[in-house]
This record gives C-alpha cells, structure tokens and sequence, in this order.
C-alpha cells in the first residue's frame, strides 16, 4: 500500500478520488439515522456537485500540497484518502481540521486508515495554526469510528448542534 499526496490535474485520479468522495457520503448514511439520512445524502451526489467538489478540491490542493493524501493499491487503484482543510481555512475551529477519512471496506482493519491519518496529522503539524490540535466531526452513533480516533488519542472536545433550516 502506497500512502502518498493526491495527484492534483490528473482527470483518472480525480475520477477514484471521486468514487471514493462518494463511498464516503453514502457511509454517512449508514446505520445511523434511518433510510431518510443515506437518501439525503445521495440526493446531493448529482454532477454538479461532482463538479464543486472538483473544484473545491483543486483550490485546496492549489493552497497546499498535503491536503489530500491517498492510499493506492498494487494494481495502481485508490482504496482511501484523507482531506485536511488547509490553514487558511482553520479560522473555523482556530485548528487543523480533519475534513474527510475515508477506506474502502475491503481495506478496513489492514493499517491503510493509521497510515492515512498519519500522513494528516504531519501535514497538520506543518501549518500554522493558532491552536495545536486536529478537530473533527464523529457520528456519535458510530462506535468503529469513534474507537479509532480515540485510539489515536482524540479527546471530546466540544459538541456540535444543529438543526434543520
């Protein structure tokens, strides 16, 4: 397994880092919240969000080389990524902040997730920040992700809230 920086301007590997993007949003939806949370989910998934997302991907990447890092298999095809958003954008929690983790299901439990956010937390610690720590938003509801950060030694810090507009 190669862990390395997203391959930026290339369409086939934006093309598997979308495949991915789109794994990882329908994740969400996953035995938490009922059908109606996957639905809302795949609604957004239409081209022109592919599209944003191609996009916001590009300014990030543009912004900094780390932000992205992605794990490829021996025959050359991405199985998980990591997305930290770049400094400028931690104003939002004043802290490196852990956008995206994903791994594809067949490569989970094989060290392919420790090493993606071991390549996030070093490109973490290469930005200024005012604040010395990575955030995050956990599913409270999903216990194999909340194992894992807490493996990592993430701490509750804080609690979201929302509410429906």
């Amino acid at each position: 397994m190669d862990v390395r920086p997203y391959a930026h301007g290339e369409d086939s590997e934006y093309d598997d880092l979308w495949e991915l993007k789109r794994a990882f949003e329908l994740g969400l939806g996953d035995g938490t919240g009922g059908d109606d949370k996957r639905e809302t989910y795949e609604a957004k998934l239409t081209d022109e969000y592919r599209e944003s997302y191609r996009a916001w991907v590009d300014r990030c990447v543009d912004e900094d080389g780390r932000t992205i890092h992605v794990a490829e298999n021996g025959e050359g095809r991405l199985v998980g990524y990591a997305f930290v958003l770049p400094a400028s954008l931690s104003m939002i929690w004043d802290a490196a902040v852990l956008n995206e983790i994903y791994v594809a299901p067949d490569h989970r439990g094989t060290g392919v997730a420790d090493e993606l956010l071991d390549a996030a937390l070093d490109a973490a610690r290469a930005q200024e920040l005012p604040l010395d720590r990575m955030v995050l938003d956990v599913d409270g509801e999903n216990e194999r992700a909340r194992a894992f950060y807490e493996r990592f030694g993430f701490t509750h810090w804080g609690e979201m809230v929302a509410r429906e507009l």
